[in-house]
């Protein structure tokens, strides 16, 4: 069976791609097929249950109050639950690993980013039914990333239905094209939020199950809480140059995985 729900040829990358340079993100509809999305989605609650697990593994759990700013950090695994916000590092698994490695996501990746290309993360997010943190403006990259240059590329796949009321993702379209609004990058300061009118301007993106977005590095984004009787996880990888070097000195440099090594 097909990881795609159509034909690969039929996928307008060139549109997305144009639209992300300008906008910052692109929606692509009807991507994975019915069986793609049922092994991501059964592989997700394997390894949350702990029924699948790799040395290496990161997972982080969601805050009980949904308030971002009293998530815990360092704690790990902690049982089975389906109340993990975060889990990295999965390209460890080889189902996440194909769909990440899949020939369409090549296409656009090399559309964006010039010779080889490597990963800097693989990663579940989960807003379980009615839970999941509010996330606020921000942006991923800046020197808290701790690489030599920023990743251009996020692509994001829903493994669930992501409209408005289940926290799906909002943009403030073009602000990538300004650049880190701090050194350190992440959140977004609240004088920046207030003074851009964020809140005002942000355009939500509801996908459906299998719908592919792709994120420019510098977007502002955030998320809301998921107030649906369904989870709403999505699986993303970001792509860079397989150039980037890790600058962080006080554990050895991290290598990052090469993809599309066809």
């Amino acid at each position: 069976m097909s990881a795609f729900a159509a034909a690969l040829e039929s996928y307008d990358v060139e549109g997305a791609v144009a639209h992300y340079r300008e906008h910052g993100y692109a929606l692509l509809p009807n991507v994975a097929s019915e069986s793609t999305l049922g092994a991501l989605r059964a592989r997700s609650d394997d390894i949350m249950q702990g029924r699948v697990t790799y040395p290496g593994l990161f997972y982080q759990m969601d805050s009980p109050t949904g308030r971002y700013y009293d998530l815990e950090f360092g704690k790990g695994w902690e049982g089975p639950s389906p109340n993990y916000r975060k889990i990295e590092k999965l390209e460890l698994d080889p189902v996440f690993l194909a769909w990440l490695d899949n020939a369409l996501f090549e296409r656009i990746a090399h559309a964006v980013i010039p010779g080889d290309v490597s990963i800097y993360r693989a990663v579940l997010f989960s807003k379980a039914a009615h839970g999941g943190s509010e996330l606020p403006w921000h942006q991923d990259a800046g020197k808290f990333w701790g690489l030599d240059r920023d990743p251009p590329l996020q692509i994001w796949t829903a493994l669930d239905d992501a409209p408005i009321e289940a926290g799906c993702v909002d943009v403030l379209p073009g602000s990538h094209a300004a650049g880190l609004v701090t050194p350190l990058g992440g959140v977004v300061p609240k004088p920046n939020v207030e003074a851009s009118h964020a809140d005002e301007l942000k355009v939500a993106v509801p996908a459906r199950a299998g719908d592919v977005m792709l994120i420019h590095n510098h977007l502002w984004h955030r998320s809301g809480s998921n107030a649906t009787d369904h989870p709403r996880r999505a699986f993303t990888t970001c792509y860079m140059s397989a150039e980037t070097r890790c600058l962080r000195t006080k554990r050895a440099p991290r290598v990052f995985p090469r993809v599309f090594q066809r």
